[in-house]
């Protein structure tokens, strides 16, 4: 399983949020980009980097700071925060993004979600949060009707290569991942899952690893790594880097993301 270290941007800082609460956050490094280089030279494959003021905005802020990061490292990175136009993706891709997060507008713009994964096949991923089963949109900040694996399911129909899904509930608390939940979700779509959220122990890992086979394929990790409650470079020798070994028969390869 691979796992995919976070760097979540707060006015230029790397910081983490507990339940995606933004008056609770926890400044962990001024330069997101040298955190960046620790976590590839402790043997990280991909970055997770979101923008928080960009979700809360509408629109990407910490421009200057995701360029950084890209300019730092060799390893792919995905972004999300803010990303509702389609100038704002091109925007990200322009300077070396791998991969745009579609959030906000998954719910409120759908066709917009099509017609980004038609223009950049495989680079786009759709990052569903839930809190109580329920799509959380606008940084957290608000809860729509719309049901996670609903929205999954059209998400796929519509081209998206992949699937982010957050459990709000358990972010940044260290509380253990809602494994009910992804395997639901997994089950509900043939494309890769990546799960985010609650991750606080290898033991957390080693359970999500069970989930590979329906299609949970890595997972974002973020306070258990800057507390030091898990060691990147432990992690990977018990999960393995991410190179795909047992394919399930179910799971459509042709837009891994």
């Amino acid at each position: 399983m691979q796992i995919i270290p976070a760097i979540d941007l707060l006015e230029g800082r790397c910081v983490r949020l507990y339940q995606g609460d933004y008056d609770k956050s926890q400044v962990f490094s001024n330069n997101p980009a040298d955190v960046a280089k620790q976590w590839v030279e402790e043997g990280a494959t991909r970055l997770h980097v979101v923008d928080l003021d960009g979700a809360k905005a509408g629109k990407l802020v910490n421009l200057t700071a995701i360029e950084a990061i890209v300019n730092a490292v060799p390893v792919p990175i995905e972004v999300g925060g803010g990303l509702r136009t389609q100038d704002s993706v091109r925007q990200l891709f322009n300077l070396g993004v791998e991969w745009g997060i579609l959030g906000t507008v998954a719910v409120e713009q759908p066709q917009l979600v099509q017609q980004l994964s038609q223009e950049f096949p495989g680079q786009i991923i759709v990052g569903i949060d839930a809190r109580d089963g329920k799509v959380a949109t606008r940084g957290w900040l608000e809860t729509s009707e719309v049901l996670a694996i609903q929205l999954a399911v059209q998400m796929q129909e519509l081209g998206a290569a992949s699937i982010i899904y957050t459990d709000i509930h358990r972010d940044g608390t260290l509380s253990g991942p809602n494994l009910e939940a992804l395997r639901e979700l997994a089950n509900a779509v043939n494309i890769p899952v990546i799960a985010s959220g609650g991750v606080s122990s290898v033991t957390d890992l080693l359970s999500l690893l069970a989930l590979e086979p329906q299609g949970v394929l890595s997972t974002i990790v973020g306070r258990a790594l800057y507390t030091g409650d898990i060691s990147l470079k432990e992690a990977l020798r018990a999960v393995g880097d991410g190179r795909i070994q047992d394919i399930p028969p179910n799971l459509d390869f042709s837009t891994f993301a």
